[in-house]
């Protein structure tokens, strides 16, 4: 273990453990996964993943139980997940097998890495697929290299669990109806930095888009997906841009279990002043309760309150439960390592 460190002072950042692990594709078929102490790859400067952004990658999170077992939260589903986004690209689709060995692999190696259960943090895993062909021809590539590294991770906000502040945009898309946002791919996250500067000197910690077609309808954020709360109903935005999060999936299972009706609809702004509670959602964060909703253009405010709301709470910790063993999984999310 050449790394250590402080589980008091993680937050949501890269730090270095011992080994990544990586493969690599040419002559149309996959090598064998190799383990290296590095987490630098040699790439050439023409490669189409430097000149014309072909990457796809994933996040997802490992967990030790109370059993000191550790866990990892809907493998499968990154796989699967990350084979769309090549098919959406022109990459060739890693298989799902391989994808959850490499998973499997990566955490085994870094084992001492994992915190500890009751700390609160987890292991973030972030696998990501470059396509290596030298080209200056706008043409996609046909040789690849899938590249996994970890690090201990704790909280995405350095405050926690709490409400938070959202800007919602007006003059920038983060994608085109029929263009690439449903996938997990590196551009659409590049496309909503400008935005995402803007909201931070505005104060507030992520923007939300809207539709990039009529400009009428809640999309997502640069790096989540939006739900809302209204009675006993859950209701997050379908969109052919927004990228189908794994997390907001198994809220949406949760809420089902806790006997609310689950709704996946267009949300059109003015619903905003219907909302009981307001939040996004993903890997990273899991649930970020959102406290108000700036709408600068048009000189509007949405609040939700300075406290997270009662089912967003209720949710959040009924997941986690599950992530760190302190629930039952009983819809199998979760894969031993």
């Amino acid at each position: 273990m050449r790394y250590k460190y402080d589980l008091d002072k993680l937050n949501f950042s890269y730090s270095p453990v011992d080994y990544t692990v990586r493969c690599y594709f040419s002559n149309g078929q996959w090598g064998e996964i190799e383990i290296s102490e590095s987490d630098m790859i040699s790439v050439p400067l023409t490669a189409t993943g430097m000149q014309y952004g072909q990457t796809a990658f994933e996040g997802l999170k490992a967990y030790k139980h109370e059993d000191g077992r550790v866990r990892v939260f809907r493998v499968n589903d990154s796989a699967k997940r990350m084979a769309r986004a090549c098919w959406g690209i022109g990459m060739i689709e890693v298989p799902e097998n391989l994808f959850c060995e490499m998973v499997r692999m990566l955490v085994s190696k870094n084992i001492d890495y994992v915190p500890g259960w009751g700390s609160g943090c987890s292991l973030y895993i972030r696998p990501v697929l470059f396509g290596l062909t030298p080209r200056v021809e706008v043409e996609p590539a046909s040789e690849f290299v899938l590249t996994m590294c970890c690090s201990p991770v704790g909280d995405y906000f350095k405050g926690g669990f709490k409400a938070y502040p959202y800007m919602l945009v007006r003059d920038y898309d983060r994608a085109a109806p029929l263009g690439t946002g449903k996938y997990k791919v590196g551009g659409n996250y590049a496309a909503s930095f400008r935005a995402s500067l803007i909201s931070h000197e505005m104060g507030c910690v992520s923007e939300i888009f809207l539709d990039a077609k009529e400009k009428k309808y809640i999309d997502e954020c640069s790096s989540a997906n939006i739900f809302a709360i209204r009675g006993n109903s859950f209701i997050t935005p379908n969109s052919s841009t927004i990228l189908p999060s794994i997390t907001n999936d198994s809220l949406k299972q949760i809420a089902k279990d806790m006997g609310m009706s689950v709704e996946c609809r267009r949300i059109a702004v003015d619903e905003l002043n219907d909302m009981d509670e307001v939040a996004t959602c993903g890997t990273a964060a899991v649930v970020a309760p959102i406290s108000k909703i700036v709408d600068p253009t048009m000189k509007k405010t949405y609040c939700y309150g300075d406290e997270p709301g009662r089912v967003c709470r209720a949710l959040y910790e009924a997941l986690i439960a599950i992530q760190f063993g302190n629930a039952k999984d009983v819809h199998g999310w979760l894969s031993e390592v």
